[in-house]
C-alpha cells in the first residue's frame, strides 16, 4: 500500500513535539529551518522563565486546552469542583467570544 502518505501519529499531547523534533510536518513535508529556528529560540526563552507555581500552570493549561473542547459553563463548573479559580472575564472573552 503506497499512497505517499506518512503514517505519523497526529493524536496526543506529544504529536507536535515529535513532529518538530523530526523536522517534518504531519504530511511528511520538511518544516522550514526559519520556522524551526524561531520556534527553538522562543522555547528557549520560555525554558528560562521563572514559574509562578504548578497549580497556576495547571489551571492555565486546563483553561487554554479545555476551552477548545468543553463548553464555558461546564469548564467553569469543572474548575470550581477541582478548587481552581473560576474563568476570568478576559479568559471568557478570549476563548469563548467567537463560539
Amino acid at each position: 500500500m503506497s499512497d505517499n502518505k506518512t503514517t505519523t501519529d497526529t493524536t496526543g499531547a506529544d504529536a507536535i513535539d515529535v513532529a518538530i523534533a523530526s523536522g517534518l510536518d504531519f504530511d511528511g513535508t520538511p518544516i522550514p529551518a526559519t520556522k524551526l529556528d524561531l520556534y527553538h529560540r522562543v522555547m528557549g526563552l520560555e525554558a528560562g522563565r521563572q514559574r509562578s507555581g504548578v497549580s497556576n500552570t495547571m489551571r492555565s493549561r486546563i483553561v487554554r486546552i479545555g476551552a477548545k473542547h468543553i463548553p464555558q459553563a461546564e469548564l467553569d463548573a469543572l474548575l470550581a469542583a477541582a478548587d481552581f479559580a473560576p474563568l476570568k472575564d478576559k479568559e471568557v472573552a478570549f476563548y469563548y467570544s467567537g463560539k
